[in-house]
């Protein structure tokens, strides 16, 4: 008998983002692959929605509820991943290649790995939300950006009606962004993701917080544990690595289960050197990291604190105290109260600076 295609019933969702924002919305769970060419049939058709404008909605894949800002009433179907597993799907002789569900959950994944002596994603530790929503953002710390230890991404085109094994170089992936992303919601749905995880691992530890971390300190000054003599650097284990990306995480951010947020809320702007340069001259303690493409990306929460932001609240939300790029709710905001400190924060920073902040969430209206 032919799998059935979930089925969409209104559910409420104010648990499903990490901002806490009430909502509802019609809602369907992806348990089984095998429904997916039935999904695909009934999109098409305009069937298994509630009765109602949604029947005809568009649809939107969620995941972690991470990086979203749901309205009330959003005019969309919500189509939720619950595919798990882990496993290794193939070696080379120079990677393990471990696949991973889409509903996985993604430091859960990390963590996994690392137990089963895969290293390479440990600086991606701790980042809220799910395997299959890790691509569409191009997760990246510390460091280290997905798409670096990405093999494929396996996913179906859901106005095609067609599974495909896409490679790094056709995801479309830039910073922060992708081709699924661009596509617009509703179109991509990825249902595994596959890592090419290196044997001959060495650790990042460019980032000063990461590299500075008393985690990663010997008595002696060194680096990690094991083997050489006393004050000699040595190499962090990556399992000390994922404990320092740990704490750093938490001693910044607050935890979404106790304070609603959606992690970083803007983009780092990348900006020409020229600017850059200006900006440097006016203002001697802005943050640059220069690109491969002579580029300059400055620090979008340095520059939100010198605006006058950090730990600023309007109404029911604010800028982090601790972290001046994470936008908190403090207790009963809507999708309007999020977006509106969003716009002043942005016209803030550039009347200051002339630099113009991008939104990372997805605004689901």
């Amino acid at each position: 008998m032919p799998a059935q295609p979930p089925v969409f019933s209104d559910q409420d969702l104010q648990a499903r983002n990490t901002l806490g924002l009430p909502a509802r919305a019609a809602v369907a769970v992806l348990e089984d692959e095998s429904a997916i060419p039935a999904l695909c049939e009934a999109l098409a058709a305009g069937r298994n929605g509630p009765e109602g404008r949604e029947a005809d909605a568009p649809l939107f894949v969620l995941g972690g509820g991470s990086n979203v800002v749901i309205e009330a009433r959003p005019h969309h179907r919500i189509l939720r991943v619950a595919l798990r597993g882990i496993r290794l799907w193939d070696e080379t002789a120079g990677h393990w290649i471990v696949e991973a569900a889409a509903g996985e959950p993604w430091h859960g994944f990390v963590d996994h790995c690392l137990s089963q002596g895969w290293p390479g994603l440990e600086n991606l530790a701790l980042i809220p939300g799910t395997v299959g929503a890790a691509p569409v953002q191009n997760i990246g710390a510390y460091g280290l950006e997905l798409d670096q230890r990405l093999h494929s991404v396996v996913a179906w085109d859901l106005r095609a009606g067609r599974e495909y094994e896409l490679r790094p170089d056709e995801c479309g992936f830039a910073y922060r962004d992708s081709l699924f992303k661009r596509d617009g919601a509703g179109r991509w749905l990825i249902v595994r993701v596959r890592f090419a995880l290196p044997k001959a691992w060495t650790p990042r530890l460019g980032y000063p917080d990461l590299r500075d971390h008393p985690g990663l300190r010997d008595e002696g000054g060194g680096f990690g544990a094991g083997g050489a003599a006393r004050g000699a650097p040595r190499t962090p284990s990556p399992r000390r690595i994922f404990d320092a990306v740990c704490d750093i995480r938490r001693r910044k951010l607050p935890d979404p289960a106790v304070l609603g947020n959606a992690g970083s809320f803007f983009k780092n702007p990348v900006i020409g050197a020229s600017q850059a340069a200006e900006l440097a001259r006016r203002f001697p303690g802005l943050r640059t990291y220069p690109q491969a493409d002579g580029r300059v990306k400055l620090a979008a929460g340095w520059l939100i604190e010198q605006a006058g932001w950090k730990g600023r609240r309007l109404g029911p939300v604010g800028m982090h105290e601790r972290q001046a790029l994470v936008l908190v709710n403090h207790g009963g905001a809507q999708a309007a109260d999020v977006l509106a400190l969003a716009g002043a924060v942005r016209a803030d920073v550039e009347k200051r600076f002339g630099v113009d902040l991008e939104r990372e969430p997805v605004v689901l209206d």
